[in-house]
């Protein structure tokens, strides 16, 4: 099988980390063309930062990883330091990188690589908010044509909001850039809370992963038991969600996810909704279906193929 052309726009984040992971461990089904990326968990430096820790530890130095967009499009930065700590990947201490940030800016890298691979054959992997996307997008509007699919980690219906009530945090933090990326008409594939909140970590799976062979397993092992503490607060659950695996697991494994052909606009002026992904589940609207929206996940087989892949790196 000839490997899947991926670029992964990113705002590392452990469970961004165990993503971007997820991927370099694939390598029979995943060519990952570039990294790109994005202000969002935490600010740009840090995220850059992180991009090339995670590439470290893995051993793939040769990544080429782009700095991006250091603030939404139209409004403040929003980070989740409360979520992922303050450096982003709290958890275990890893060595600073020394792996070099490549020259040129991210949104440039997305619009000259799209422009150079043949059409159809680049999927992007958006798992932060999706600034460099849409400022792409906005910049070079033939690249939409060009796009294979973007598989996005954003949104929620059932589940509705993490960061506000009506909210997921990806689409919150920018907004209008979400809305831009919704109506490009590129194929899209989204990953929202209420297939994540089914991904979660418990102490049998992280116990899986401390138990693998090199640095990966027990690292990720540490950044779950770090950022499980607060969604066990918040939402009373056995573990954390492991959000953003699962846009790469898809791509991996998409016989272990179900979902819906639904319409999803994004609120960008509502006063208690700003961000919210207003998902026509029940196709009422009338509206044309553009996003499939993932509901369901097979946990134990998700959790099967993280495990087995860490094992790899």
């Amino acid at each position: 099988m000839t490997p899947q052309k991926i670029i992964i726009d990113t705002d590392p984040g452990q469970d961004d980390a165990v993503a971007i992971l997820l991927a370099l461990a694939s390598p029979e089904e995943i060519d990952l063309l570039g990294i790109t990326c994005v202000a969002g968990n935490v600010p740009l430096p840090l995220t850059i930062k992180n991009a090339r820790i995670i590439c470290e530890l893995a051993g793939k130095t040769d990544v080429k990883i782009f700095a991006g967009c250091d603030r939404p499009i139209a409004r403040p930065l929003v980070t989740a330091e409360h979520v992922h700590g303050k450096t982003g990947l709290d958890g275990i201490t890893l060595p600073d990188p020394v792996m070099p940030v490549q020259d040129g800016h991210a949104v440039d890298f997305l619009i000259e690589t799209l422009r150079a691979e043949p059409a159809g054959t680049v999927t992007l992997c958006p798992i932060g908010p999706l600034t460099n996307i849409a400022t792409a997008l906005t910049r070079a509007p033939d690249i939409a044509a060009r796009i294979k699919q973007i598989v996005l980690m954003g949104g929620a219906y059932f589940e509705v909001g993490n960061i506000t009530p009506a909210a997921e945090f990806n689409i919150y933090v920018d907004p209008e850039a979400a809305d831009i990326v919704f109506r490009s008409g590129a194929p899209l594939v989204v990953m929202p809370l209420d297939v994540t909140h089914k991904a979660l970590t418990n102490a049998a799976r992280v116990d899986a992963f401390r138990s693998l062979p090199g640095r990966v397993g027990p690292a990720v092992a540490s950044w779950t038991d770090f950022f499980e503490r607060f969604d066990k607060e918040k939402y009373g659950s056995e573990g954390a969600p492991l959000h953003d695996p699962c846009t790469v697991a898809w791509l991996l494994r998409p016989d272990i996810f179900s979902g819906r052909h639904i319409n999803v606009m994004i609120e960008t002026k509502g006063e208690f909704t700003l961000g919210m992904t207003v998902a026509d589940w029940w196709r009422v609207s009338g509206r044309a279906p553009n996003a499939q929206f993932i509901g369901d996940v097979d946990a134990e087989g998700f959790f099967a193929l993280l495990t087995e892949r860490l094992a790899r790196l």
